[in-house]
């Protein structure tokens, strides 16, 4: 039997004692126990010897120890259908699939005993300036897009672009992309004017389909921008300034850190989520996506500091379809047709004008790829114009036989008057006397 070093200090003391060095009483001031406890301690060890020093439990199972059958299916269950999961998704996964209620710190002794190790690394540590969090639910949203290998090998890869709450740590949107672009991020924002308003101010990186900033967008502006001395606004810029949302551009991936946290978290448990479910396509990350997400609030999301809110009610005077859509401007041609991207449009008469040549109209293009057109915020009618005349290439004539331009190539006999020819006859000069 091994003993431990206090219960060693206490056969030493006693033999002490029993060796007539030590009284009862300096034996219980050296032990910081009473004299009773000093008592017991000398009978037990006269009775049984050694092993009446050591803890009565030792050796024995505790009877609150989480049974060998389930960790058996624990650890067979992380190195088989969650093979990859950390240990905070693995225990929620355990709880919610399999009713297993386990602490997250009795999962990792588990996981740890089988060689298990998390698949996150321990990140360098480095010091850094917390910012503290918007007060208000709405005063900021952070957007931004993580191109990754989402559905691992059984897929495509995707880009995921979304949004999430600074003060609460709650995703206002997300919708799964083949790459990032400006539809992705339309889209999220609709979503999340729809579920909770317009925020205050949206926090986005310096990507040129994002507003830039003075000096990020002085350096771009064309010649005709600089002598106007306005620059012309992306779609995604209209849409800000339409719903009447700050735009603030972030100067370095740390700055915007809440989002870059987010995708880490993603890259981690969506990609379980995704595989669990078996998706393999976009439609179907897309909809595993929208039912992860209220779990994921549900899960991570905090309380703002101020119960208040900050978002704001859709504009009484805007159309959401006016709104989310790409606006591009056209001039009439004679013939009352615009051209947009590469097919002509035929604009028809209506109650407000017969004729629409030489007026400037906006072209709306929708996200299902109907195409509207508006005049003064008034629909014009139209219709696909017919294609324009084809004209055939004009080509060079046959080129001569050989016989043909030989004969051709042999000069000409000159003609040579005859003697009566006028022009052989002397001219008379008659002179007057």
């Amino acid at each position: 039997m091994t003993l431990n070093s206090q219960e060693q200090q206490r056969i030493k003391r006693l033999n002490e004692h029993m060796a007539g060095l030590l009284s009862i009483k300096q034996v219980a001031e050296l032990m910081q126990v009473s004299e009773r406890q000093v008592y017991r301690w000398k009978a037990s060890y006269r009775e049984k010897g050694v092993e009446a020093m050591a803890h009565k439990n030792r050796g024995k199972a505790n009877p609150r120890r989480i049974p060998d059958p389930m960790r058996e299916h624990i650890v067979q269950q992380a190195k088989g259908v969650y093979a990859g999961c950390n240990q905070h998704h693995l225990r929620d996964l355990l709880e919610e699939r399999e009713g297993v209620m386990i602490s997250r710190s009795s999962l990792r002794r588990i996981l740890e005993e089988a060689s298990i190790l998390t698949p996150i690394p321990a990140p360098k540590l480095k010091h850094r300036l917390r910012r503290p969090r918007y007060r208000q639910e709405g005063q900021l949203v952070q957007i931004d897009a993580s191109p990754h290998a989402w559905l691992q090998e059984r897929g495509p890869r995707l880009s995921l672009v979304g949004g999430i709450d600074d003060a609460t740590g709650k995703v206002v949107g997300a919708i799964f992309r083949e790459h990032e672009d400006q539809h992705g991020y339309f889209q999220v924002i609709q979503q999340m004017v729809e579920r909770y308003g317009r925020p205050l101010a949206l926090y986005h990186d310096r990507h040129t389909m994002f507003p830039a900033s003075d000096h990020h967008a002085s350096q771009h502006e064309s010649v005709e921008e600089q002598l106007r001395g306005t620059k012309t606004p992306t779609q995604l810029g209209r849409l800000f300034t339409q719903l009447r949302m700050t735009s603030i551009a972030a100067r370095s991936p740390q700055a915007k850190g809440r989002i870059e946290r987010l995708w880490g978290t993603f890259q981690n448990r969506l990609v379980s989520e995704l595989r669990l479910a078996k998706a393999c396509t976009l439609e179907e990350a897309n909809a595993v996506l929208q039912e992860y997400l209220p779990r994921f609030n549900a899960r991570f999301a905090i309380a703002a500091a101020e119960s208040t809110v900050a978002w704001q009610a859709w504009p009484d005077e805007l159309s959401s379809q006016d709104c989310f859509c790409l606006q591009e401007q056209r001039s009439v041609s004679n013939d009352n047709t615009i051209s947009y991207k590469g097919q002509r449009i035929q604009l028809l008469p209506d109650e407000q004008r017969i004729s629409w040549a030489r007026c400037k109209v906006m072209v709306h293009e929708q996200f299902d790829g109907s195409i509207r057109i508006v005049y003064q915020g008034q629909s014009v009618p139209s219709r696909q114009a017919p294609p324009d005349p084809i004209h055939h290439r004009h080509q060079e004539p046959p080129q001569p036989s050989a016989a043909v331009e030989k004969t051709k190539a042999q000069p000409k006999k000159g003609h040579t008057p005859p003697a009566n020819h006028p022009w052989r006859k002397r001219a008379v000069v008659s002179s007057r006397q």
